[in-house]
């Protein structure tokens, strides 16, 4: 794949970094970045990559368990613990994981996705000890209390009515999956719903963590200014002592193919504007189309010189904005399509011009500037991304969760020179066709008492 396995949130964004010393750059050879690798014996995968640049360093500690390992009836475990693991263990009161990062000027944040949970720190070089400590201690004794879980059950429902059910287009989020993916793992959103959130006890909250938090469904990754010495002494001190648990169940990925187009129309009464999503079920990360996916992607949506823009966005003038991307992920997973007619052009000719687009790229023919554009602008993005110490721990520990192996991220450069426009076209017959989409279609609704009612 092109570009950087995960999107990086706004603090990570703020994490500091340099391109590095461990990190050869050049215009005429491809990156590389140095790293160790090391099992510890009850099973926790710890990475290290040196980086003497700048006098601080970053730890991800990816947990291989997102919304996909949970089970029918209690969605939202996963982004639950997200919040969780903030509220304190046996050596660390509610709060203090917060100050103790802050109060030595770093930064810190978890993420939840389909695939994984991911917590991460950016310190000062001198804070090392602290950082590996506060993460150990919550995976060894997380405080899972009535009074705990309360309180961030209410946090994680009361982010949900502001970020889903009380936002415009948070139907649609959710109803995007929902239509374009039949495997049950995949299917729901995320963040969960109320009901089942109300339904989680303490006991389902603390099975989860026994089950999923647990040293052998771990990694941890450590890039900065750091030696590879001291890192295995720290994890071996804090870590090592951590209990292994029974590997958790396997996720069932298997999904049958979709036969014929699916089409759902909603009425929003938040939204303010009418919006479409087509989706089409491609392949995951794993397979060997993924770099070509991101090309594709990249050619339709990627920028005002892309195909969607200049025809149907520039001359045509039918919709504000299209934009495309494909999501990341071990099993299935669609390529979206999204868009925003301008007031007063149909709908259907909106569509349609999408469509065409679509039947003119698989005819081709694909000029070698939009597939040299492709390489360029994955190679910026990769590069971009190296130059932060965050940015390289968690990309070494998600690569050795997807792939294995972080020495993927090795790897990236490379495979840009051999994308080809012939490969873009075949994956685009292969894929995006009438019977493998799904449509959903948003339209305005006035709320009841507005417009003089």
């Amino acid at each position: 794949m092109i570009r950087v396995l995960v999107r990086r949130d706004a603090a990570a964004l703020l994490a500091i970094g340099a391109v590095a010393a461990s990190v050869s750059l050049s215009a005429d050879t491809p990156p590389t970045v140095k790293f160790t690798d090391t099992k510890l014996r009850n099973g926790l995968r710890l990475i290290v990559s040196e980086d003497h640049t700048a006098p601080t360093f970053s730890i991800a500690v990816v947990y291989n368990v997102g919304s996909r390992d949970e089970r029918q009836g209690r969605t939202g475990f996963a982004h639950l613990f997200e919040h969780m693991m903030f509220k304190g263990s046996e050596n660390v009161g509610p709060g203090e994981h917060f100050y103790t990062v802050f109060a030595n000027g770093g930064s810190m944040n978890g993420t939840t996705n389909k695939e994984r949970t991911l917590y991460f720190e950016t310190m000062p070089a001198n804070q090392l000890e602290a950082a590996m400590f506060l993460e150990a201690d919550r995976m060894k004794s997380l405080a899972i209390t009535k009074d705990n879980l309360d309180n961030q059950r209410n946090a994680v429902q009361e982010e949900r009515r502001l970020g889903i059910d009380n936002q415009p287009y948070g139907k649609t989020f959710e109803a995007i999956d929902d239509l374009g993916l039949d495997n049950p793992a995949y299917k729901h959103s995320v963040i969960g719903s109320m009901q089942d959130l109300n339904a989680a006890s303490v006991d389902d909250v603390a099975t989860f963590f026994r089950t999923y938090y647990a040293p052998n469904n771990a990694i941890i990754a450590v890039a900065g200014d750091v030696t590879t010495a001291k890192v295995l002494e720290l994890a071996r001190k804090y870590f090592e002592t951590i209990p292994t648990q029974p590997a958790p169940p396997a996720v069932d990925i298997k999904q049958a193919a979709q036969t014929a187009e699916r089409r759902l129309t909603l009425d929003d009464a938040l939204a303010r504007v009418p919006r479409l999503d087509i989706s089409y079920r491609i392949p995951s990360n794993l397979s060997p189309d993924d770099d070509t996916i991101d090309v594709l992607t990249t050619v339709l949506g990627g920028g005002r010189s892309s195909r969607f823009y200049e025809t149907i966005v520039r001359q045509k003038q039918l919709a504000s904005n299209v934009n495309v991307f494909a999501g990341e992920s071990r099993g299935p997973r669609l390529l979206r399509i999204t868009a925003t007619p301008i007031p007063g052009k149909p709908m259907e000719d909106l569509e349609a011009a999408i469509y065409a687009e679509i039947e003119r790229l698989k005819g081709g023919p694909i000029a070698d500037w939009e597939i040299e554009k492709a390489r360029n602008s994955g190679k910026r993005d990769f590069i971009n991304g190296l130059q932060s110490s965050l940015n390289r721990a968690i990309d070494l520990a998600e690569y050795a969760l997807v792939y294995n192996n972080p020495g993927e991220i090795n790897t990236r450069y490379q495979r840009l020179e051999k994308l080809n426009a012939a490969d873009v076209q075949r994956v685009a017959k292969q894929y995006l066709t009438p019977e493998n989409r799904s449509v959903v279609v948003t339209n305005p609704k006035p709320a009841a008492g507005r417009g003089g009612q």
